[in-house]
């Protein structure tokens, strides 16, 4: 079966890839209520071209779209807001609190990428940063809500992964859109026992005891389903959620385990191979059997990633 770049996943919400890196990697979505739009999430700024594609090619007229609504300012989830912003008159950016200076002047946000990754990388992979005029940026506070024509979405402050970071609860749906707080969830790990689900600790502002109160926070709205940004809808969150919480904890069990025999430079590198086997033997258990390229192919980055900030977070913590 062709992979869709779009895919109507019920409810009036379109799944868009953003086509970051690969396919299933990262999603965005847009959202209908009445005659009025909101995008929630937005990729890179490589993916607003899909987006309004997507738009032009459902009739949406560009000033139908109300709401551009990131999670957190991390570039694979809001580095095309200030694009797609451009190109979108009637749109208002809905922001956390931490994250609206980072909008409004991306500068830090690009520097940083750019000293990662080099302009060239950089370009393939986000493209560009583009600025928000802040007459456009409204700041959503913990409990926040917003009508998009006929459907309402409630805003919750769910730190732990960033603290910029929230999420968004669709009644209508009865679904929530959770950014990375409630993990990363690709459909190529999916079996007969469900989906496979794991945190991301990306770096630098990883907190594990906020992280659970945030998942544990989402749980207690009871929702039918989660929109992950990685990626797409996963159904039945109590039971997904309780997985994840208890690989919080193994993924701290983890880093501290490799930080008692390691130090320095060797430490990202001892949290690589102990979480490769750790999640290797978390899949073989849920049925998903993988070869080391294999594993490697469909988690590589993330446990790169997540090994980073565990690093950060272990330093962070004997520093203070």
């Amino acid at each position: 079966m062709a992979f869709e770049i779009y895919q109507d996943i019920g409810h009036d919400i379109i799944r868009i890839d953003t086509g970051m890196v690969r396919e299933g990697l990262a999603a965005c979505y847009l959202l209908k209520g009445g005659d009025d739009y909101a995008v929630i999430e937005t990729g890179t700024h490589n993916t607003v071209p899909r987006i309004l594609a997507l738009l032009d090619d459902k009739g949406i007229g560009p000033g139908q779209v109300k709401f551009v609504i990131p999670t957190h300012v991390h570039l694979d989830h809001a580095g095309g807001v200030g694009g797609l912003m451009q190109a979108l008159p009637n749109a208002t950016l809905l922001i956390h609190p931490r994250g609206a200076r980072h909008m409004i002047d991306p500068s830090r946000l690009k520097a940083g990428s750019l000293a990662v990754y080099g302009e060239q990388l950089f370009a393939t992979i986000y493209g560009d940063v583009i600025p928000v005029e802040e007459s456009r940026v409204r700041i959503m506070e913990d409990g926040d809500e917003v009508a998009v024509g006929d459907r309402r979405l409630v805003f919750y402050d769910t730190p732990g992964h960033a603290r910029h970071h929230f999420c968004v609860y669709d009644p209508a749906s009865d679904g929530i859109f959770s950014g990375d707080t409630f993990g990363l969830s690709y459909p190529s790990l999916t079996t007969e026992n469900g989906p496979f689900i794991l945190p991301t600790t990306t770096p630098v502002q990883f907190d594990p005891e906020a992280l659970k109160d945030s998942i544990r926070k989402l749980l207690a709205l009871q929702p039918e389903r989660m929109y992950l940004t990685h990626y797409g809808c996963v159904e039945h969150p109590a039971v997904l959620g309780e997985r994840l919480l208890s690989m919080v904890d193994d993924f701290v069990a983890l880093a501290e385990d490799v930080a008692s025999t390691t130090e320095g430079d060797a430490l990202e590198a001892g949290l690589m191979t102990a979480m490769t086997e750790y999640l290797g033997r978390c899949l073989e258990a849920h049925g998903c059997q993988l070869s080391k390229a294999q594993l490697q192919t469909a988690l590589g980055m993330d446990i790169q990633l997540n090994s980073q900030g565990l690093a950060v977070w272990l330093r962070s913590r004997a520093v203070s």
